[in-house]
């Protein structure tokens, strides 16, 4: 079945990079929007990427994304007509399916996690999981495909370039760890921690994780650069167990990930989704809670690691 992972994943790849050039069409067709030749050019090239990405050298794929930085920089990619909603209709249909109205949410959570477990692994059970969950609200809602389309590109218009800072960052995670950015980090940690002390060590990596994730904005782009700086030489080679610790860490950056407008999925995406007024809403929400589970993670980490 492993054999298999590769395309069922490539699939995925290509059906997101179809889905971002339906709404590359309707964006070159949007006479209201002033800006729509380089919104349908964003979404035109990112959808190749997606979709061709493995046919394409790296460098070709490095200069599309130059080329979608660039529409960004000056502003040409913007929101443009998307389907309306009725509110009225909304409301009524809420009433209606009642609590089931989560069913699908829930639905492609437990399906995701199943196919987590067997040899299919995380990433195919996300991608299942959620044509599972979209039938499965299809039905319940018994919406005509045409909303699924209309709603799929008001979310990809609504979240805009946000949408491609998650890969980016991740991505920029392996270039800091290539670079020996963790061989700096940890000659910088040695001057402040003492040897052999193992509270500092594990203060450090739990800090160290959330902070460098608030400026990478992706809590998987800083472990890499974070365990190999701090958590081996001053936690995982002063006895703690590689595990726990490790897993501690990652959960000590989603802190970070709580604290940062870089994490746009998280952070930028609801603002946008919901129209806040204020951009850090979000954050400023998450805030004191990042800070109390912060704290605990440093104490578990002493204690359970050691």
């Amino acid at each position: 079945m492993a054999q298999y992972i590769p395309a069922i994943l490539e699939f995925f790849y290509i059906l997101i990079g179809l889905l971002s050039m339906m709404t590359a069409v309707r964006c070159f067709k949007d006479e209201t929007n002033d800006a729509r030749i380089g919104t349908g050019l964003f979404w035109l090239i990112l959808g190749v990427i997606f979709a061709a990405g493995q046919l394409m050298p790296y460098v070709v794929s490095g200069v599309l994304l130059a080329v979608i930085g660039v529409l960004t920089l000056f502003k040409q990619v913007k929101i443009g007509k998307i389907a309306e909603l009725d509110e009225e209709q909304g409301q009524r249909s809420a009433e209606t399916l009642g609590s089931w109205v989560f069913f699908p949410s829930v639905l492609l959570a437990i399906v995701a996690v199943v196919i987590s477990y067997t040899p299919l692994g995380g990433q195919v059970g996300i991608g299942v999981a959620s044509i599972v969950a979209l039938i499965v609200a299809m039905i319940i809602t018994k919406a005509p495909p045409k909303v699924a389309f209309d709603d799929t590109d008001r979310m990809f218009q609504s979240v805009g370039t946000t949408g491609i800072l998650p890969q980016l960052l991740a991505a920029l995670g392996v270039v800091f760890n290539a670079a020996g950015v963790g061989e700096v980090i940890s000659q910088a940690i040695s001057g402040v921690v003492p040897e052999g002390n193992r509270l500092a060590g594990v203060i450090a990596y739990c800090l160290g994780m959330m902070i460098f994730t608030m400026v990478m904005g992706n809590a998987f782009a800083a472990f890499t650069v974070i365990t190999a700086g701090i958590g081996v030489p001053f936690v995982m080679m002063q006895g703690g167990d590689p595990v726990v610790a490790g897993t501690l860490a990652m959960t000590a950056g989603f802190c970070g990930t709580l604290l940062t407008p870089m994490a746009a999925n998280f952070n930028a995406l609801p603002v946008a989704l919901l129209e806040m007024d204020d951009t850090n809403g979000v954050i400023k929400a998450q805030a004191p809670m990042a800070i109390v589970m912060i704290v605990i993670h440093i104490v578990l980490m002493y204690v359970l690691a050691f």
